[in-house]
């Protein structure tokens, strides 16, 4: 080691090969340089040729020579991280189908005596089954054209897809279990379809824009650590995870791993916690060995743990086969044994009712509303997350044509509803693609060609099972809740309710009611304290008041269009300045954290344990 090395390179480095630096010095000779050498240098060769391209130059990939190029950005890594992200979300291709189809759609259901069956239960299963495969098309073609759309526009390495959650919403309280909720099937996917195009006004006359830049920087990461912790806990679940936690009566979470057949009907472990085998390949395959892998910076880890699971799974009759003896595995395994299979939309295309005569007029404005004001927080705390954790977000709240991501991401909304979709949004499990190195649009476009495919090779790609992309989750999770250092919790007015957001999202099971509590409780906290302020004129103050984040509903910045038309000016001017500077922004006091699985040859390392002051006073 020359004596000019960065010491935090040269720890990452002997961190990496855990060996004194004598050894270091041999690495190029050991057997993993003997192995990888000749494959390296051929990645390195198709990087420099594509990222110097006119296609380099679109994507802005390192080397291109364009002004905002993207440092780290390299061809190879963006086609990784893209089939990462895919891998990650491949899940949706089933759930979402299978939670959409229980309404029911158009199948006529006879009621019967008998709670949750229909007297004619063996055609309505017939129609059934043909409506989950029209939403297994759909998810697969919504997926891919809507993230290889906001990819080409934004050049943002995430990818889109209808949301969990809000499709939850969308069939057991809107529409309802066989289409006893408040609104036909067809009546909500009117209320989606034009959620869309007012969330595209939104976005045009820069409204959308503005409540981004409101919302105050430390709970926009805080609501980034709360996604991390999201993931984590679908990660542990049962329907997209490994099954270690479930729903429980005496307590809101309790221990599971059990074996399917040992869930009581309210969901909890009868017996046999944490023994079931499924759950456990999937932590050591898809998780300790995932992160075995990343820690010696193997390209590919994640695909390679989310692979091997899935393979370890797919042969019946063993004990962690995704098609066992059962109804629902026989159907499964009927839809796998296809392999290539194709099947063309019959009930869902294009099947909007404008018809809101009888009464139904109010509660489609109820579900409207709805879906309105939880999507537009939900995808917007998402994307700015997503930006933030590949460093792609600028100072000020805001990121790279972000009104553009804003108006497509309200386009694929109502292209998602035309095709008998819930809404689409952008997807926490973008987050997994940004960890192997996605740094653009790329990426994202990787992943929708990859859901085109698998309109053809669904019952492939609807076959990964939920606990090999559990691990996967968990981790992604872990590294992005490394951002909770960069909150402000030296002022109680912004750590308290940064705390409420990064809690109440993962146990709300949901990004927008857990920003919505957070900035319930900022307002409240906060206007408590300034009328404390104003009574007494300034005599009584909280402690570091001094060193609470600067905010304010003018920021910095070109004025909203429908503010513009009654106020002066076309921009308001940062306020900070005339008011003597009195705190950073978040974004200000520490840059964002790239996370990479990387190697060190493709970019710098970077400690994260390094020290960083908490606050700057100025």
């Amino acid at each position: 080691m020359t004596s000019n090395t960065d010491p935090d390179s040269e720890r990452i480095e002997l961190r990496s090969i855990g060996e004194d630096p004598s050894a270091a010095e041999q690495c190029p000779t050991s057997w993993q340089k003997n192995v990888t050498g000749p494959i390296n240098r051929f990645l390195e060769v198709v990087n420099e040729y594509v990222n110097k391209s006119t296609f380099g130059r679109v994507f802005r990939l390192q080397g291109c020579g364009h002004i905002e190029e993207i440092s780290g950005a390299n061809f190879m890594t963006e086609i990784r991280a893209g089939l990462t992200t895919f891998a990650t979300m491949a899940y949706i291709i089933a759930v979402n189908a299978s939670i959409l189809s229980d309404t029911g759609f158009d199948c006529h259901c006879i009621k019967s005596l008998e709670p949750g069956k229909c007297s004619n239960e063996d055609d309505y299963r017939a129609c059934h089954n043909e409506v989950r495969l029209d939403l297994i098309t759909a998810t697969a073609a919504i997926s891919g054209f809507s993230s290889i759309l906001f990819g080409l526009l934004t050049n943002m390495p995430v990818a889109l897809a209808p949301g969990m959650g809000m499709n939850a919403y969308f069939t057991y309280q809107v529409v309802g279990y066989r289409g006893t909720g408040m609104v036909s099937y067809k009546l909500a996917l009117t209320a989606v379809f034009i959620e869309g195009w007012i969330f595209m006004a939104l976005a045009l006359i820069g409204m959308r824009h503005w409540l981004v830049k409101i919302i105050p920087s430390t709970i926009k990461v805080a609501s980034g650590v709360g996604i991390g912790l999201f993931l984590t806990l679908i990660g542990m679940s049962y329907s997209a995870g490994l099954g270690l936690v479930t729903g429980a009566t005496s307590t809101p979470l309790a221990i599971g791993g059990c074996l399917p057949e040992y869930l009581t009907p309210e969901g909890t472990c009868d017996k046999g916690i944490m023994s079931n085998p499924k759950m456990w390949v999937g932590i050591v395959c898809g998780g300790l060995f995932t992160a075995f892998l990343m820690a010696f910076r193997v390209k590919a880890a994640i695909i390679i743990g989310i692979a091997l699971v899935s393979i370890l799974s797919w042969p019946r009759n063993t004990p962690i086969t995704y098609f066992p003896d059962t109804r629902d595995g026989n159907e499964r395994w009927d839809l796998f044994r296809q392999v290539v299979s194709f099947h063309p939309i019959k009930h869902t295309l294009a099947q909007q009712e404008w018809d809101l005569s009888g009464g139904v007029g109010g509660r489609f404005a109820i579900a409207l509303f709805t879906f309105l004001y939880v999507d537009i927080i939900d995808c917007t705390a998402t994307l700015y997350s997503m930006a933030r954790f590949c460093s792609r977000a600028r100072k000020g709240s805001d990121f790279p044509r972000s009104t553009v991501a804003y108006c497509t991401d309200a386009f694929c909304i109502s292209v998602g509803a035309l095709l008998g979709s819930s809404p689409v949004t952008a997807f926490i499990e973008s987050g997994a693609g940004i960890a192997e190195g996605g740094r653009t649009g790329l990426t994202a476009i990787v992943a929708g060609l990859c859901f085109l495919v698998s309109l053809f090779f669904a019952p492939i790609f609807a076959s990964i099972p939920p606990w090999a992309t559990g691990g996967t989750l968990i981790l992604v999770g872990c590294l992005m809740i490394r951002q909770v250092t960069k909150i402000n919790w030296t002022y109680i007015g912004d750590a308290v309710p940064s705390f409420v957001t990064l809690a109440f999202i993962p146990f709300s099971y949901s990004v927008a009611y857990g920003l919505m509590a957070g900035l319930f409780t900022y307002v409240g906290l906060n206007s408590m304290i300034w009328v404390v302020m104003k009574l007494s004129r300034g005599t009584i103050m909280p402690d570091d008041y001094d060193l609470k984040e600067y905010w304010t509903l003018m920021p910095a910045g070109e004025k909203p269009w429908a503010i513009r038309i009654f106020t002066k000016g076309r921009f308001w001017e940062d306020k900070r300045t005339a008011r003597g500077n009195p705190g950073p922004l978040a974004e200000d006091r520490h840059p964002s954290p790239v996370v990479s699985t990387a190697t060190i040859e493709d970019k710098p390392a970077q400690r994260a344990d390094s020290p960083v002051p908490l606050r700057q006073i100025h």
